[in-house]
């Protein structure tokens, strides 16, 4: 099929090389324009204008994709179909009618359920034990067009953001190619979804990361992980901040009288924290100023003291 792909990550850029594997013709990609990184703001572009460029494929790179110009542009490559994975930017009604077998997005998840746009960390917050892909035919809505094909897959109680993100990634290429399969033989029929069942997951922010041990430590141990790599779990101790890369949630310690936070022994393996349920125990965290490190090598140069308690705050 001929195809013009739209998206910007590398989650996206997994599925641009499957579709090319597939031997699917693709016209032309649109992603989002190159962005200023690190200390010397130079211009990087987007992962899948990497892969595109790889293949010689046309690469389109508006500001704005709804403008008429940027419209004009996308209707010189002529498609059956436009394939989203991850774009960035909200397609127009026109857009979306340009192409005669209409858009179809990659979504990383089960929908009606995690709409929008950070999916992965909120399936892990949320305690699914599945997500998956859902390849849907896109409306004017935020997700909430029919669903044509689905592939699902367990979360381990280890996955985090980066862990999952790749998993999917993989998926949803797979689940691209076998979706067009069918598209091709007349077999994809669009469902209605229910809305009843929707949830929505919307765009991480910083703020989300900050820890607050009176939640369970099953909770939080689901933050840390849903948060890795951006922006981290975090709270602070003897007034800088604390990054927690690494814990698990642990039910066999006593916490009675013991304050959310409260460090309840720092031994050469881990750190355990009480939380609002239970404890949390600490394997690798990072310091404001230091680098990423095992518990282990940690305490070699911060003499944490039980009792001591995380995220509060000093009195001068």
């Amino acid at each position: 099929m001929k195809i013009v792909f739209m998206g910007t990550p590398e989650y996206a850029a997994e599925a641009l090389e499957a579709l090319i594997s597939a031997g699917h013709e693709v016209v032309a990609v649109v992603t989002q324009p190159d962005k200023a990184r690190g200390r010397s703001r130079v211009l990087l572009p987007p992962p899948v204008k990497t892969c595109a460029l790889k293949y010689g494929i046309p690469v389109l790179q508006p500001r704005r994709i709804r403008k008429p110009e940027a419209v004009a542009e996308l209707k010189q490559y002529p498609a059956d179909v436009y394939v989203v994975a991850a774009f960035g930017q909200i397609l127009s009604q026109e857009i979306l009618d340009i192409p005669p077998r209409g858009c179809l997005n990659i979504h990383a998840s089960l929908l009606p359920g995690y709409r929008g746009a950070s999916p992965i960390q909120h399936v892990i917050l949320g305690g699914e034990k599945k997500t998956g892909i859902t390849i849907m035919q896109m409306d004017a809505g935020i997700d909430t067009g029919g669903i044509l094909y689905q592939k699902e897959i367990p979360i381990r109680d280890d996955d985090n953001y980066e862990t999952l993100h790749d998993k999917l990634a993989a998926l949803g290429g797979q689940a691209i190619t076998e979706a067009l399969t069918l598209l091709e033989q007349g077999k994809l029929i669009p469902r209605k979804q229910q809305e009843n069942l929707s949830s929505y997951a919307p765009l991480i922010g910083r703020e989300m990361g900050e820890l607050d041990f009176t939640q369970g430590a099953a909770d939080l141990d689901r933050r840390i992980r849903a948060m890795i790599p951006w922006p981290g779990a975090y709270t602070s101790y003897q007034g800088k901040q604390l990054k927690i890369w690494r814990a698990e949630p642990v039910f066999s310690v006593n916490t009675f009288g013991r304050s959310p936070g409260e460090i309840l022994s720092a031994d050469k393996n881990f750190v355990t924290v009480a939380a609002g349920e239970g404890a949390l125990r600490i394997y690798e965290l990072q310091l404001e100023g230091r680098k990423r490190m095992t518990a282990h090598d940690f305490l070699l140069g911060v003499r944490m003291q039980p009792g001591e308690v995380l995220g509060c705050i000093e009195k001068e």
